[in-house]
């Protein structure tokens, strides 16, 4: 049977095939739809964690319980994450461990573009890296089987093109011959003193060794002998692009790209005359090609930053004459920009148009609310990673003036706030830093689908469960003054802002109204709709300085600037920000 999959489609389709019994993350795009797919089948125990390192640690509990379990990330997710991994090298699995990395070249949806190839060879720990969905497949299947015939976790690396695209994949059964899933003591193994954990390192470098070795006979490295004049390394989805613009050339394809086999790599660059690596971001394989006294071009011609495309590999191989120069491009046609926005009704909106009022001194952080950065609103300084706001608020109100503290604001969401945000709300409170942190709790991990969380009250699996108390939280670290507010309400959201950013000590504050797009019944009320009254409206534009996409400006007849505001019934959610900014009161409710 074949089915059409999306590379993260397919990677949970491998995880059921392989047996696997237990699935865990954090979502990230362009890592999320696989634990969203993961929940169709009914014998992987599918979750959500509050981060990247808890999920690891769930699925560690799994592996050495005896099961087979899959944990999935975005890229940025591994740094989180690498704690317990670099020890789970040391320690190695019981049932098969798969570590699922999404990368981003491009930064399509993330704040860097690393290569997390880099973590394999950092860690120790054997990498895979299918090229279409087939083998998305087919990899974690396999990686399942590696990881328990050479005793290592294994990470399988994706990125956005890979993740998203869609190809056709043939669909196998499940196995039924594994071994159920049992407690065996082994402390000697799983308990990492630094007696033990001397045995376990040189164990970690002779299995690195010995899947080099095996890599040559290995059905995911490919050897594909083609005209030899050129011969080409490359992994990934740069394979596809690579048979693409040069489907002569001779091609060396990795699957497995760390440990890389070493002898079939000296092999293939005997029988091509001049050889390339063609590889996304770091110059990974290439630099290792090198260190073997192997001679090859590679990001000489080809970029260092962002993804590849058939395009610009064809660009870099034109620059040196192995393929025809391509065509001209004409001139691409220029469509009217469209900057990122937040939701009309989004309770985030009215946050930020107080804190630009307040000319506060925002660090940011990762979620929806990145977006007051965006004019109009233009309320965020700083974003770095997630949880970062709040330690980085304490760490400005220890060099500026007493002055500029009062300035100085964190704003955080809920899930991120449990993801890592908790830790630098206790230092704030344990050091006493005078700023004040704002946590938007939209009762949803909006950003990348609108996905369940602590705080949401709700399992991936949709099944009701213990709701985090934000103020009793906040309270049990500390915190003296906590305030609960409706965003929406802007008079009340600018006065406690105020009030808080003057206070000399700790301080939070909780917007309590749920994202527009959550579906869920008896979370999000839609209110009454509002409308411009055309004869009221004088042009003056204090509407648009909140930025809401419902909200459209109607330019007069007769060009001029005294044009109109109209609002789109079709987008209004009737959050009456807008209303509180009239002060003609040309926007009311509609009848």
């Amino acid at each position: 049977m074949k089915e059409i999959l999306s590379g993260n489609e397919a990677i949970a389709r491998g995880a059921f095939e392989a047996g696997c019994r237990v699935a865990c993350a954090y979502p990230g795009t362009p890592s999320t739809e696989i634990l969203e797919n993961t929940i169709t089948y009914k014998e992987i125990d599918s979750s959500w964690a509050p981060n990247e390192k808890v999920a690891l640690e769930v699925g560690i509990g799994a592996s050495f319980g005896g099961a087979r379990a899959l944990v999935t990330m975005k890229h940025v997710g591994v740094n989180v994450a690498a704690d317990p991994l670099f020890t789970l090298s040391y320690t190695g699995v019981n049932g098969g461990l798969v570590l699922v990395t999404a990368d981003d070249p491009e930064m399509h949806s993330s704040q860097n573009e690393q290569d997390n190839r880099n973590y394999a060879k950092f860690a120790k720990v054997p990498l895979l890296e299918p090229s279409d969905s087939q083998e998305c497949k087919e990899f974690t299947r396999l990686a399942f089987r590696l990881s328990e015939q050479y005793d290592t976790p294994v990470l399988l690396r994706t990125t956005t093109r890979i993740s998203h695209s869609k190809s056709v994949v043939e669909l196998g059964e499940r196995v039924t011959d594994l071994a159920e899933p049992t407690l065996v003591k082994n402390a000697a193994k799983l308990v990492m003193l630094p007696g033990n954990a001397r045995v376990r390192h040189p164990l970690v470098e002779e299995r690195i060794a010995r899947l080099s070795r095996d890599g040559v006979t290995m059905s995911l490295n490919r050897l594909e002998m083609r005209d030899s004049t050129i011969g080409i390394i490359t992994s990934g989805v740069c394979y596809q692009y690579v048979r693409e613009v040069m489907p002569q050339a001779s091609t060396l394809k990795l699957g497995m790209v760390h440990p890389l086999p070493h002898d079939l790599i000296c092999k293939f660059s005997a029988q091509v005359d001049k050889l390339y690596v063609v590889e996304e971001l770091d110059p990974f394989i290439e630099e290792q090609v090198k260190a073997m006294g192997i001679d090859a071009t590679g990001k000489e011609i080809f970029p260092l930053c962002g993804e590849l495309t058939p395009g610009r590999i064809r660009k870099a191989f034109a620059s040196i004459g192995a393929v025809l120069a391509p065509p001209a491009e004409a001139a691409p046609e220029k469509l009217p920009p469209r900057p990122p926005n937040m939701c009309p009704g989004c309770p985030h909106r009215g946050v930020f148009f107080a804190l630009n009022q307040l000319k506060a001194y925002v660090t940011g952080d990762i979620g929806c609310y990145t977006l007051g950065f965006m004019p109009p609103l233009s309320a965020m300084d700083t974003c770095i990673c997630m949880g970062a706001s709040v330690g980085m608020a304490t760490g400005v109100t220890k060099v500026v003036s007493d002055e500029e503290k009062k300035k100085v604001v964190a704003v955080i969401g809920d899930s991120t706030f449990l993801h890592t945000g908790v830790g630098g709300l206790m230092d704030m409170v344990y050091n006493q830093s005078p700023a004040t942190l704002v946590i938007l709790d939209n009762r949803i991990t909006a950003m990348t689908g609108r996905q369940d969380n602590p705080a949401s009250g709700f399992t991936l699996m949709d099944e009701p469960t213990n709701r985090i108390d934000f103020p009793l939280l906040c309270k049990a670290l500390g915190v003296k003054h906590i305030r609960v507010i409706n965003p929406l309400d802007l008079d009340q959201t600018r006065r406690v802002l105020q009030e808080e950013m003057n206070r000399p000590e700790p301080s939070v504050i909780i917007t309590d109204k749920p994202c527009v797009l959550v579906k869920r019944e008896g979370v999000f009320q839609k209110g009454p709709l509002y409308a411009v009254e055309v004869e009221k409206c004088t042009g003056c534009r204090a509407c648009l300085k909140i930025g809401c996409p419902a909200i459209e400006w109607r330019p007069a007849g007769d060009g001029t600037r005294k044009g109109k505001a109209f609002i789109d019934p079709l987008l209004c959610t009737g959050c009456d920000v807008c209303r509180q900014l009239c002060k003609f009161d040309a926007i009311g409710r509609t009848k």
